[in-house]
């Protein structure tokens, strides 16, 4: 018998879904699933609306023109996002729909991509790529990630990061911060292995998820042995 049924929304998963980002919504369902509960997903396609029922909203990156075709769609699902945000809503969002979470994200080309502003951030594009496996220190312990983009993001005083590196690059490569939390959004440069190689995140997020959903957080025990086994093996790998 399902402990209940949780909403997952997946933004725009045909223009961002870059390196296997997918994977984290594949992730948080089955996991529910083990837990007991029903995920039910929904994808958000330009032109379509939000739905009324979110628990959960997960995001993935792309390369520029994909953000450049979901921008103004983004814009158009501004105030519902950050309703939601404001709600307490967990959100998990990667790379391109992270810069886009920001005020604005300024292209190689110069052109200026507008952001939805939940985070106070911006990123600009840069001729260094950084890339590789990464480690950081955040609220839920080490998280092991790897990271590939060229956007450098700074984050204005008083935005908080989502973790410290001890390992990589992160936001810019400089002040050794990656990624960004308002409430329980967290923006991030670790792509598409992150939760499945970080269980106790994914759980984190699904908790969140099932209080938004009005009911009691319930879990079952899952064996996370091959997800420690990767996170070890990542962490030894050079970049």
């Amino acid at each position: 018998m399902s402990k209940g049924t949780i909403h997952i929304l997946c933004l725009y998963p045909n223009e961002m879904n870059i390196y296997g980002d997918w994977g984290n919504v594949l992730t948080v369902a089955r996991r529910l699933m083990w837990h007991g509960y029903t995920p039910k997903i929904t994808q958000l396609h330009p032109g379509k609306n939000v739905p009324k029922n979110v628990n959960i909203v997960i995001g993935g990156g792309g390369q520029d023109s994909g953000q450049m075709l979901v921008e103004a769609d983004l814009q158009r699902h501004a105030k519902t996002l950050q309703a939601l945000a404001d709600d307490n809503v967990p959100m998990l969002v990667v790379c391109g729909l992270y810069q886009l979470f920001g005020r604005f994200f300024k292209t190689a080309t110069d052109e200026k991509l507008r952001g939805i502003g939940i985070f106070n951030a911006e990123t600009h594009a840069s001729n260094k790529r950084m890339i590789g496996n990464i480690v950081v220190n955040t609220q839920f312990g080490e998280i092991v990630g790897y990271e590939n983009h060229s956007g450098m993001t700074m984050l204005d005083s008083g935005q908080a990061s989502f973790g410290g590196v001890s390992k990589g690059a992160g936001n810019n490569g400089t002040d050794k911060t990656e990624g960004a939390v308002y409430n329980n959004v967290y923006g991030t440069y670790m792509h598409g292995s992150l939760l499945p190689k970080n269980p106790n995140f994914a759980d984190e997020l699904i908790k969140k998820a099932v209080e938004h959903a009005g009911l009691e957080f319930d879990p079952n025990v899952i064996d996370d042995l091959f997800a420690d086994k990767a996170r070890a093996i990542a962490k030894r790998r050079p970049r």
